[in-house]
């Protein structure tokens, strides 16, 4: 079986005359053009130039073969370009909004994986609780959890559903007690949202059980996890987010009806754009693995 190598010496050869010629050409000592001629002659069981002192002519055989080589090297050249061609298009930039959670959970830990397989595209990560308009521009893609999408012309993809519980710290846990039931949840201090956190169903549920927000109100999830394992109180989390801080209790599940679950979202245009679809096949598996369903708590100790 020959090496393209070997034929692309073989064509330097010809068209220079000499294996030295050959050699400038290529940018490569005389001693490798001659061992790559050996190496194409033995493989095909032919010679394929007369070598001398005044150069290098080819045999019948080697003028057979030009004309076969040339054609490869077209191929060879074409398969070249159009691999530069895809290089170029997974470059650029990819616009990411998302929240500081979710980022935290799923995203950020497979950046390091997405940039060696793609070195030239750069992320640019917005991190809001707020959703911003896909739609206009602000954002190539979105990454939100929802308990349903508003009508639109986006392209949505689920990635898997998100479950959500009342968390409270160990040390409230310890001095009050964990309340295990809604009705258990009447009279306890709430940390809630503020802005684009305040409407979230779970949050509205919580503070109504409750009776009630309690003495501090957060504008991002991440705020609202510190608030309650500083022991400030209740809170409504993802159950994925609260599961993963070592000092949170999981007192009971956020009983709401829907399912609430987590999208990723892009515009129609943008959907087979390379970077924008690359960037998506590989996050969603990669979100989906970090975003592991409740947890079987039937034979948890209660607090």
């Amino acid at each position: 079986m020959f090496d393209w190598n070997d034929l692309r010496h073989f064509l330097a050869v010809a068209r220079a005359g000499s294996t030295l010629g050959a050699a400038k050409r290529l940018g490569v000592n005389q001693t490798t053009v001659a061992r790559r001629l050996d190496a194409l002659e033995a493989a095909g069981g032919v010679k394929l130039f007369e070598r001398d002192r005044a150069g290098a002519n080819l045999t019948e055989a080697g003028a057979d073969l030009l004309a076969h080589a040339e054609a490869v090297e077209k191929a060879a050249l074409a398969v070249e370009h159009r691999l530069a061609a895809r290089r170029r298009e997974m470059a650029g930039v990819v616009r990411l909004t998302t929240s500081e959670a979710l980022a935290t959970i799923g995203v950020v830990p497979a950046l390091g994986e997405f940039r060696r397989l793609y070195p030239d595209i750069q992320i640019d990560l917005v991190l809001t609780d707020a959703f911003l308009d896909i739609e206009k521009g602000e954002a190539d893609i979105a990454l939100r959890a929802s308990y349903g999408l508003e009508s639109s012309n986006l392209v949505a993809r689920k990635v898997a559903d998100d479950y959500w519980g009342v968390f409270c710290s160990r040390a409230y846990a310890d001095a009050h007690g964990a309340p295990t039931t809604r009705e258990a949840l009447a009279g306890h201090p709430v940390v809630d949202g503020e802005g684009a956190l305040k409407d979230l169903p779970p949050l509205t549920w919580l503070r109504e059980a409750a009776g009630g927000a309690g003495p501090l109100r957060c504008s991002t999830m991440n705020n609202i996890v510190n608030a309650v394992a500083a022991g400030l109180g209740l809170a409504a989390l993802p159950s994925g987010l609260g599961d993963r801080h070592p000092d949170l209790v999981w007192c009971q599940p956020v009983t709401i009806p829907g399912q609430a679950s987590f999208w990723v979202l892009t515009r129609q245009d943008l959907r087979q754009v390379p970077r924008i679809r690359a960037f998506i096949d590989f996050i969603v598996p990669h979100l989906t693995a970090s975003m592991r369903e409740t947890p079987d708590r039937s034979g948890l100790d209660r607090w």
